[in-house]
């Protein structure tokens, strides 16, 4: 049985922890309502830029894929798969990058049973971490996911697509796909993955929300012209609204593990209280009756 210093070292020391823990969620908690007006914010944006962009991508269904730019039909192959996967930097986060690595290694596992080749490219230390390790031949780069400003967000996204556009306009991977999060509420984030290269059609489902209205764009002043700044505009606002969608996230799922870890320690402290005063209550009985036993014995 533990002695009565032992559990005050033990109550002090998770009181300690929640303390800490407590502190981390009022922060997060502060951060996040910051991080979700930002997701919110840019999330009709690039829903209606990827659903705008699948219906270019269906209206040029036909043609023939070695006259259309890398970054709107890929590479006319289907071998080599450049995955994208966001992670945070930091952990105590609950499962938000536990869930995020597992749902990407089931992607993995998938490809590679349908002989296709694998390439990562994660984004965050947790995540870069763990593909290190178990698939260090398939990781091609990794990068920092620190997501503190909109200018971290924005710098952020930018270096993604600059990396990925290079990566397929010179004939390194032939599809690319997104893993991200996206934020429903503080305590859900669902894992989801968004095709970027080639781009799915409207048909297909993937691009965005809601059907196609079958529009019919007209190209000015030419065709090759405005898709050469438009694909990789649609690169940086995808990447720019997943990591903000990824911070949002990481932020709530921060808040919820470390409100529930308040809660523990606190009835941790309760167990761990009692106990003391049963054991100390104990002490004192066996006090008495040493007493009582010395007088009678006298």
């Amino acid at each position: 049985m533990p002695s009565l210093k032992e559990l005050r070292g033990r109550i002090a020391g998770v009181k300690s922890t929640r303390k800490i823990t407590s502190a981390m969620k009022m922060v997060a908690a502060s951060k996040l309502r910051r991080a979700q007006n930002q997701a919110e914010a840019a999330r009709p944006y690039a829903e209606t830029m990827r659903r705008m962009m699948s219906e270019l991508a269906a209206a040029s269904q036909g043609m023939d894929p070695s006259t259309l730019p890398p970054l709107l039909a890929g590479t006319g192959r289907d071998n080599v798969h450049l995955l994208v996967i966001l992670t945070s930097d930091r952990g105590l986060a609950g499962g938000f990058n536990a869930n995020m690595i597992r749902t990407a290694r089931q992607k993995i596992e998938e490809l590679r049973a349908q002989g296709r080749t694998v390439r990562l490219l994660p984004v965050g230390r947790k995540g870069a971490e763990i593909f290190k390790r178990y698939y260090s031949d398939m990781v091609v780069d990794s990068l920092h996911n620190k997501s503190g400003t909109q200018q971290d967000a924005y710098a952020l996204a930018q270096d993604l697509a600059k990396r990925v556009a290079d990566l397929v306009e010179n004939g390194e991977v032939d599809v690319c796909t997104l893993l991200r999060s996206r934020f429903v509420n503080a305590m859900t984030q669902v894992p989801q993955a968004i095709g970027l290269v080639p781009l799915p059609t409207a048909e297909d489902g993937k691009a965005g929300h809601g059907r196609t209205d079958g529009a019919v764009y007209e190209f000015e002043p030419n065709e090759g012209h405005l898709l050469a700044q438009l694909l990789p505009r649609n690169l940086l606002v995808q990447f720019y609204a997943a990591v903000l969608e990824s911070a949002a996230g990481e932020q709530g799922a921060r808040m919820t593990a470390m409100d529930n870890a308040s809660r523990n320690a606190s009835k941790a402290i309760e167990r761990l209280s009692l106990r003391y005063n049963r054991t100390r209550q104990a002490n004192i009985t066996n006090e008495l009756i040493e007493i009582i036993s010395g007088a009678e014995a006298v």
